[in-house]
């Protein structure tokens, strides 16, 4: 496979994760330990059907303990995360501080052995955060408590998933079929965590079925597979860096769904987190 077929296929999940947030609105009101078990028992499954059909199930085998370790908790913590934080603030805006993590890679990515960290991606950097800064102050009508660890939790969220995809390149040799194990896992690990801490509450409409359903087939199944090949053997900043469709994207699906309303400070912190990202891209590209 070529460094650019493998960035094609890695951008894939971009397109994805653009209905991760109308998705997790969609899923409400089940609660984020029991919306990451049922999404990922689906996700892993699939991945293990995908595996034995085309026999990479024995290479399962030869995957360290602690690459199974890395993985399950890159991919539980960021949802853990992304999907707390869309049910404590409001989802548009939370959404677009969890999208900071393009622009996170191309930053991370810099300091990696084989790359260098330029201005522009410095530049790109206070961009990202403005914006951020921008959803977090309300546009400068104050702050609104009461989203504040909804915002964090985004925040956090941002930075597990960025940490989680650079670092990823530091293991590159675990085989994709192993991504089907860290889905299983985290499905594993999210069921008691459910049971002590979180009261059980299933969707009360058929829509809310379809969004588990959708999450578990697409963002929170499919797309970590295409993820994993594209940061693994593609370009990983200019994956990073065409990642900056990401917020503009999931901000559209969730105005057009009627689900978030259009403003100016979600028009402006939009700008602001995708010029971030275009910024650092320039600098990667020179």
């Amino acid at each position: 496979m070529t460094r650019a077929r493998a960035t094609t296929i890695g951008f894939i999940a971009v397109l994805l994760w653009a209905l991760l947030a109308l998705f997790t609105v969609g899923s409400a009101p089940t609660p984020p330990f029991l919306l990451n078990t049922l999404c990922f028992a689906m996700g892993g499954t699939l991945g293990l059907i995908w595996a034995g059909v085309t026999g990479a199930l024995p290479k399962l085998r030869q995957v360290s303990l602690r690459v199974y370790v890395f993985g399950t908790l890159g991919l539980f913590g960021y949802h853990a995360l992304y999907f707390s934080a869309l049910r404590l603030a409001p989802p548009a805006q939370a959404g677009l501080i969890a999208y900071l993590w393009p622009l996170l890679i191309v930053v991370f990515s810099g300091l990696l052995p084989e790359e260098r960290l330029r201005a522009g991606h410095v530049v790109g950097a206070v961009m990202g955060f403005a914006g951020a800064g921008l959803i977090i102050s309300g546009g400068g009508a104050g702050f609104e408590r009461q989203y504040l660890p909804g915002y964090g939790l985004a925040l956090l969220c941002a930075l597990t998933w960025s940490g989680y995809s650079v670092l990823s390149r530091r293991i590159g040799n675990a085989p994709t079929a192993s991504v089907a194990v860290f889905c299983l896992a985290t499905a594993a690990l999210s069921l008691p965590l459910h049971l002590m801490f979180e009261d059980t509450v299933w969707p009360v409409a058929p829509l809310g079925w379809a969004a588990i359903i959708g999450l578990g087939l697409g963002p929170v199944g499919l797309a970590f597979f295409v993820w994993d090949i594209g940061v693994k053997r593609g370009d990983i900043q200019l994956l990073g860096t065409s990642s900056y469709a990401a917020p503009l994207l999931s901000t559209l699906v969730l105005v057009v769904a009627g689900v978030a309303a259009p403003s100016m400070v979600l028009l402006w912190a939009a700008l602001l987190i995708t010029g971030g990202a275009l910024a650092a891209a320039r600098a990667s590209v020179r």
